[in-house]
């Protein structure tokens, strides 16, 4: 939605990955962008001009000169032209000229010209990366203002496995996002949100938890992010990474930590999402020492947790808006409706075991978003990212009015 009618400059570089450029490309016509697409000769070797022509509705430009038309291509013009560019994928060889400012083709020469951001995605051997001059080139780029997306682990062309693989071309379109998200009503607003299961343990090995991934508080986490918003995610432990390095995360272990993190920051808070699935009850005693396993039938006495979004929902300050989350199996509306009162939420988002792909450990998510003032929003099964901007839309609207 953001890449709406914007003018994309697309470089194209002679690495293998450049056959990626094709979804890129696609991915960015379909967010509805007009995209110019600029290729170096090498890269000629790894796909065809055809293809990205008929892509993008346009004619691929290579040099200053086309001989059969008789076309001259001001590389200012192009520079001027446009919203953003991207060079996917960047070789090391490219890298080192727009660090230098070498201009020997069009696509550095539009580089040097441009006066849009510009989004520089790298691809090559693990080596080539780890080289001190490529990573002094990268660094150079980037202390001229320009985004690096940083490239992936993997697999690459010479056999070895390690980082050099050109970001995925939805992770180079969700940057480009970034670049006129923020330009949205969060920009200035601070969000407070948690994240994943907390543990609760009874010694230094066995512990207490949930089946909670983090994914959707994490996918929260980024699209707030993403629209501009100060973004502090509170997490318990989980095996994802940072959605953005813009956001800052605060690791914790147990509900008891959670609502310390949470309670030191809460008053700068504009918005609170309560997203973590936090344990209700704790052991009351903790062994520092690994419990010997001895008896058939084993009693342990469990002590209730504080319960985060309650205690701070009761101090709510003017202005401030709070949202809560209730997984049920049961009596889901009942059960939901008494946390939005209870814990005094201004939106409650449901969502049930029940449906399948929801929940716990899934990709997606069924969600619905009650309103204190009654309104309901169902969605359909989608994936968390889609989700996590359906409440964002929500929040955005109730923040308009």
């Amino acid at each position: 939605m953001y890449l709406k009618d914007k003018k994309i400059i697309v470089g194209i570089t002679g690495s293998i990955a450049a056959y990626k450029a094709a979804v890129l490309v696609r991915l960015l016509k379909k967010q509805g962008a007009e995209v110019q697409v600029i290729m170096t000769a090498d890269a000629h070797s790894f796909i065809t001009p055809l293809t990205l022509a008929t892509l993008s509705g346009r004619p691929v430009l290579t040099a200053y000169f086309d001989q059969e038309s008789g076309q001259w291509y001001n590389h200012v013009e192009l520079g001027l032209w446009a919203d953003i560019m991207i060079i996917a994928p960047a070789t090391a060889n490219t890298i080192a000229k727009l660090a230098n400012g070498l201009a020997d083709n069009l696509l550095s020469a539009v580089y040097l010209s441009a006066r849009c951001p510009v989004l520089v995605a790298p691809a090559m051997d693990l080596d080539m990366l780890k080289h001190p001059a490529t990573r002094k080139n990268l660094e150079t780029l980037k202390a001229f203002g320009n985004q690096i997306a940083a490239p992936g682990h993997g697999e690459l062309a010479s056999g070895l496995t390690g980082e050099g693989r050109l970001a995925e071309p939805e992770e180079i379109v969700r940057i480009s996002e970034k670049y006129f998200s923020r330009r949205r009503a969060f920009a200035g607003k601070k969000v407070l949100i948690t994240s994943g299961p907390t543990v609760e343990p009874f010694d230094p090995v066995r512990f207490v938890s949930n089946h909670s991934t983090g994914k959707m508080g994490y996918e929260l986490a980024k699209a707030f992010n993403d629209a501009g918003a100060d973004v502090t995610l509170v997490s318990g432990p989980v095996h994802l990474k940072s959605p953005d390095e813009d956001i800052t995360i605060v690791r914790v272990q147990t509900a008891l930590q959670m609502y310390n993190a949470c309670r030191e920051r809460v008053a700068d808070a504009d918005l609170v999402i309560f997203a973590a699935a936090v344990a209700d009850y704790r052991p009351d005693d903790v062994l520092e020492y690994k419990m010997k396993k001895s008896e058939e039938v084993l009693q342990w006495q469990l002590r209730k947790n504080v319960d985060i979004a309650r205690t701070l929902g009761a101090g709510k300050k003017e202005g401030q808006l709070m949202i809560g989350f209730a997984l049920e199996t049961d009596n889901e509306k009942e059960n939901a409706l008494k946390k939005l009162t209870g814990k005094n939420m201004d939106m409650i988002v449901l969502n049930s075991l029940q449906d399948e792909g929801a929940g716990f450990g899934h990709d997606t998510n069924k969600i619905t978003v009650i309103e204190k003032d009654g309104t309901e929003t169902p969605f359909v099964l989608k994936t968390k990212e889609q989700a996590a901007w359906d409440i964002l839309s929500i929040v955005e609207k109730k923040w308009e009015n």
